[in-house]
């Protein structure tokens, strides 16, 4: 299939996306002083060109925030980006194997970062201190082989890049790494080569963007129903190299339920599978050694992948419940009789209130009706406003399966003390996930530093889990001397038979504070400490990096860590792919620098 189809961003994306915060220029949260609100610009979300009401009296009651503390980012100043450290060569016969090549300092830029917040602190006020030298684009997998090579040849380092939208500090260049350092864009590999009908299969290069893959699918009448938070600006391979997770796993896995065969290319050449079969027996899968490989062994091209028909039907729904422990219990039980929809995801009371913030500005009717609806559910049912939860729902399926989903699923939940909330909310909550990531832009604007993060955990973990990570946040933000607490809020966003998948939203202010970013990351560790310390794991699906380098041995013990030290040297002797993540190993060497 033709790759001339419209792309999410063109190769320079600072044309269309933000340098220095989340998503299109088109679109973010603003404040009005005048009006005292604030609001959603641009015309490509469910909030576009509405205003929020309630944003602002939220960040001051519920935050504390004064709106009056502004922190702007600064101009992009040219002169403060690194200079490159150039490798002639290197540029001479890439030159020969790929599309596009450029030093530009914007585009070098560009590549240079994620998303963490750490990352948009330092974009936010010119602090980078290294940055990629080169960005390259190939334009399929034998112009990968090609540079690889000469990456070899040349001792050249390549960081491979998809979306960008990383949150583990993969793609921050190493600062003391003295090799040139190339940035290998993928993006421009965005085709589909085939689409099986028979198998329901399909061959994609990885660097198509998830939400052009989803398009290109529709088109035949198909889906991977793989729907990451992210799917506007995250790439399969980046989904491949994270062992990455969406939001309608229930129904169709996570990405190592739907990549059937993976191409990587390394240091030593290409490996993948020979057979393309649904299960094999054949020794150890070498698909997952390559799945949350994370750029160190070498850079993923190709990804055959299971698809579906479009589902029949698709219905949205949300229950409230009384406290956030109905939800989990109610959460629980349904995965013990197996009865999952496409997605379930329930916030605790911190998170209702956040998303009740950011509701647009409703008609006269709707808030009478909405009004009518609170009377009932506080007065009539007794739920009390600072304790109540709330579960958004998508069934997805046939219509039969739907039906039976709907069905046993709002059962459960009034065995539990729920009562259904409509499907308008369910939809609205849903679709809200693709705004929310904009809030965090206006937040820095006021001086706060705000980030996500999440784990996974057993089921009857849950619960306590949560409030000791909240209740060691607040230890340790008082201990470091922040007079205003930090927000903390959580939900839980994955179903398994024996677990779930855990998100917390966290953020302090940093007015009057000294090294507000010092003081956010120890807070922040604290909580990842608190989290394992209650038989959490270190990521459910946004993968190590490298700020979760020094949990990765005491997960996987000193014998697995040695293990993936030897894979590495095997494919990668000279660190071709020397990003750092995982192993923490930076410069022509293969000892771990942890």
């Amino acid at each position: 299939m033709s790759d001339t189809e419209s792309k999410a961003f063109p190769i320079k994306r600072q044309e269309q996306l933000k340098w220095n915060g989340w998503g299109y220029i088109d679109s973010k949260m603003e404040y009005d002083p005048e009006a005292n609100c604030c609001y959603f610009t641009g015309n490509r979300y469910p909030l576009a060109g509405k205003t929020l009401p309630n944003l602002i009296s939220w960040f001051k009651g519920s935050l504390g925030a004064d709106i009056n503390y502004r922190t702007p980012a600064q101009p992009l100043d040219l002169a403060k980006i690194p200079a490159a450290i150039r490798c002639e060569e290197f540029m001479e016969e890439a030159r020969k194997y790929c599309k596009h090549l450029t030093e530009d300092p914007e585009d070098r830029l560009m590549h240079g970062h994620g998303h963490l917040c750490e990352e948009i602190y330092m974009l936010r006020n010119n602090l980078f201190e290294r940055i990629p030298d080169l960005v390259v684009y190939p334009g399929c997998h034998g112009d990968v082989v090609k540079l690889v090579e000469l990456a070899s040849k040349y001792n050249v380092v390549i960081i491979p890049m998809g979306g960008g939208t990383s949150v583990s500090g993969a793609l921050m260049c190493p600062e003391q790494e003295q090799r040139t350092i190339v940035s290998l864009d993928m993006t421009e590999m965005n085709k589909i080569h085939w689409i099986d009908y028979e198998n329901l299969t399909a061959h994609v290069e990885s660097g198509i963007i998830g939400i052009d893959l989803e398009r290109k699918l529709e088109k035949e009448g198909f889906t991977t129903g793989h729907q990451p938070d992210s799917i506007e600006f995250s790439s399969l391979g980046g989904w491949v190299a994270t062992r990455a997770s969406g939001m309608k796993k229930n129904i169709y896995g996570n990405i190592e339920d739907i990549a059937l065969r993976i191409k990587m290319v390394t240091a030593k050449g290409t490996i993948e599978r020979t057979c393309q079969v649904p299960r094999l027996s054949a020794g150890p899968d070498i698909n997952q050694i390559i799945l949350g490989s994370e750029g160190t062994l070498g850079v993923i091209t190709e990804v055959t992948i299971k698809i579906k028909p479009l589902p029949e039907s698709t219905r949205y729904g949300s229950i409230i419940f009384p406290d956030f422990e109905s939800g989990v219990t109610t959460m629980h039980q349904l995965s013990r009789k197996r009865v999952y929809p496409a997605s379930i995801r329930l916030l605790d009371n911190d998170q209702l209130m956040f998303g009740m913030a950011i509701k647009p500005e409703k008609t006269l009717f709707e808030s009478i009706v909405d009004k009518v609806k609170q009377a009932y559910v506080t007065k009539l049912r007794g739920f009390k406003p600072h304790k109540m939860s709330i579960c958004t729902l998508v069934f997805e399926g046939s219509h039969e399966a739907v039906a039976t989903q709907e069905r046993e699923g709002y059962a459960e939940a009034a065995r539990n003390g729920g009562i259904p909330a409509g499907e308008e909310n369910g939809k609205n909550g849903y679709l809200l996930t693709f705004s929310i990531a904009y809030l965090r832009d206006l937040a820095m604007s006021f001086g706060w530093l705000a980030e996500s993060f999440e784990t996974s955990i057993p089921w009857d973990r849950v619960c306590d889990m949560v409030k000791n990570v909240k209740q060691r946040m607040n230890i340790v933000a008082k201990e470091l001397g922040l007079e205003t607490p930090p927000y903390v809020s959580a939900r839980v966003t994955q179903a398994y038979d024996c677990g779930a998948c855990c998100y917390f939203y966290f953020g302090i202010a940093s007015k009057d504070v000294p090294e507000p970013l010092e003081k956010y990351l120890a807070i922040e560790r604290a909580a990842r400490d608190e989290v394992i310390a209650n038989g959490g794991s270190i990521s459910h699906h946004h993968g190590v990096g490298k700020v979760r380098r020094r949990y990765l041995e005491p997960t996987i013990s000193t014998v697995g860590k040695e293990t993936l030290l030897s894979i590495k040297r095997h494919l990668d002797p000279n660190n071709i792919f020397g990003n750092g993540n995982l192993l923490g190993i930076v410069g022509p060497t293969t000892k771990s620098k942890l």
